[in-house]
């Protein structure tokens, strides 16, 4: 028995190491000796109504691998955006310091000397920028001065375009879906099918909308073209400005003041006091300031929840009433029709986000997303406040907000029962939060090529075959062993 045995150990020796040849190949090629070094890249998101600071981080010898940045942390700034600090400039360079304190302690200090910094500002800052260039160029100055203070590489604070702000969330959207490029476990990058998709951005003073199309423009404006990782993208992308949040509820309280003396996008039972002089010094909300009123006196609105009324006023601010070109979105500017899949954030997110987990309401499809509005304005102040007893300060502005958003994805971008499916209302794509801020790093730091790479550092294919035939062989061999053992061993006890 134990002679039977030992004439089997020999190829039982060689299927295990057959097998676990083959193990070997399942498994990355990485030096476990030691996590990865990494490095690190700061963005700040200046936007209109807040400022946010986000931490990225990548293997230190991967820098142009796709999806292999994330998102370390992040850090909401106290108080308003830089904007608001116009006749304090000094306060916008202040409001940053504890967020970029929390930078120093969440970024080793052997890395901070080689850690991009950046501050981007949004749309804010462009409507300041038009109304009083001294004012934005000393906020830009003031932010920059307490960024220099700090020991990373600062690499200047900037006013993106709307332009800009679309594509780069639009990078960002597809860059951690990976939907450029991808990885495949044999050592190879390869591009999924799957294309890309658009991106909706709604934030407080615009809203952009930035998609992959196969046509030309028909407006120059509306067209970039990008070259990532070996592959052109042709894309569409037009940012409104005055049409983010902050800006349409301003609008919005303007007209309510001048048409209706109450506000019927206002939960009933919801009164507050308004300061005219506050609603009109927008940029937004100019072109409606009437001839003669008393800034300095406070007016007395109360709510009404009327949908149909809400609905009328918001549909004042889209014009569909011109249009140059063979189809427009609205207010004449071009735009080819929607199709495909879409990533709708920021504040689409916490809109559709509020109307789903408080209230409880399906907006699966563009009549669901309007029953919703609707279900949503007919609410009391009472009602809500019972829903959503700590969102005292959001709540009176649900409604106009849930309507504008209808508005806006129905008639204003063309959305259809059919392709509104295909749009997800989403805040993070895995762990990093959706917006501009990583596809601006990523386009600044040039980590996206514009060719496409070759095989990563792993397995080389060479080798990678070289040991398949190899483990294919030992097996091969053990198995005859094997069957050879088996019948030496019938034949014996035979006899």
């Amino acid at each position: 028995m134990a002679g039977k045995m030992l004439s089997l150990l020999p190829p039982l020796l060689l299927a295990a190491a057959g097998l676990a040849g083959l193990l070997l190949l399942c498994v990355p090629t990485r030096d476990v000796r030691e996590p990865p070094a990494l490095k690190y890249g700061i963005v700040l998101d200046a936007g209109s109504s807040h400022t946010s600071l986000f931490i990225y981080k990548w293997p230190a010898d991967k820098e142009n691998d796709t999806g292999i940045v994330g998102q370390h942390s992040s850090c909401d700034v106290h108080g308003g955006g830089i904007s608001s600090y116009a006749d304090n400039p000094s306060r916008a360079g202040q409001s940053l310091v504890e967020c970029l304190d929390q930078a120093l302690r969440q970024v080793p200090k052997e890395r901070h000397g080689d850690t991009p910094l950046y501050l981007g500002a949004t749309a804010g800052m462009r409507l300041l920028n038009m109304t009083s260039p001294e004012a934005s160029a000393s906020v830009l100055a003031a932010v920059t001065q307490t960024l220099t203070q700090y020991p990373f590489d600062f690499r200047g604070a900037h006013i993106l375009s709307g332009q800009d702000e679309g594509v780069f969330g639009w990078v960002t959207a597809n860059y951690l879906l990976e939907n450029f490029i991808k990885y495949g476990w044999v050592g190879q990058w390869f591009r999924p099918r799957k294309g890309t998709l658009g991106a909706m951005d709604l934030g407080g003073a615009s809203t952009q909308i930035t998609f992959e199309t196969a046509s030309p423009a028909e407006d120059p404006a509306n067209e970039v073209q990008l070259w990532l990782y070996g592959q052109p993208y042709r894309v569409y992308t037009h940012s409104f400005l005055c049409y983010g949040r902050d800006q349409v509820l301003l609008r919005l309280l303007a007209s309510a003041l001048q048409t209706h003396g109450f506000h019927p996008c206002w939960p009933r039972g919801y009164s507050t006091q308004v300061l005219p002089q506050d609603v009109y010094e927008s940029p937004c909300v100019a072109s409606q300031q009437p001839q003669a009123f008393n800034s300095s006196a406070r007016v007395s609105l109360s709510g009404t929840s009327d949908p149909a009324l809400c609905r009328s006023l918001v549909a004042r601010l889209f014009n569909f009433s011109s249009c140059r070109f063979s189809r427009c979105s609205f207010n004449g500017i071009f735009q080819p029709p929607v199709a495909g899949k879409f990533i709708a954030f920021s504040a689409f997110f916490y809109t559709m986000d509020f109307m789903r987990t408080v209230m409880g309401l399906s907006a699966a499809t563009v009549q669901q997303l309007e029953a919703a509005a609707v279900t949503v304005c007919k609410q009391t102040w009472r009602e809500l406040q019972a829903r959503a007893p700590g969102q005292q300060a959001h709540l009176p502005h649900y409604c106009a907000g849930a309507m504008f958003m209808q508005q806006l994805l129905s008639r204003g971008y063309g959305f259809h029962e059919r392709t509104f499916g295909g749009v997800t209302f989403q805040k993070k794509a895995g762990d990093a939060t959706v917006g501009w801020a990583l596809g601006y790093m990523l386009n600044l730091t040039n980590m996206i090529p514009a060719e496409p790479p070759v095989l990563r550092k792993g397995t080389d294919f060479g080798a990678w075959v070289v040991l398949v035939l190899l483990s294919a062989v030992l097996l091969l061999a053990a198995t005859v062993l094997l069957l050879r053992g088996a019948c030496a061993a019938k034949a014996s006890s035979a006899i």
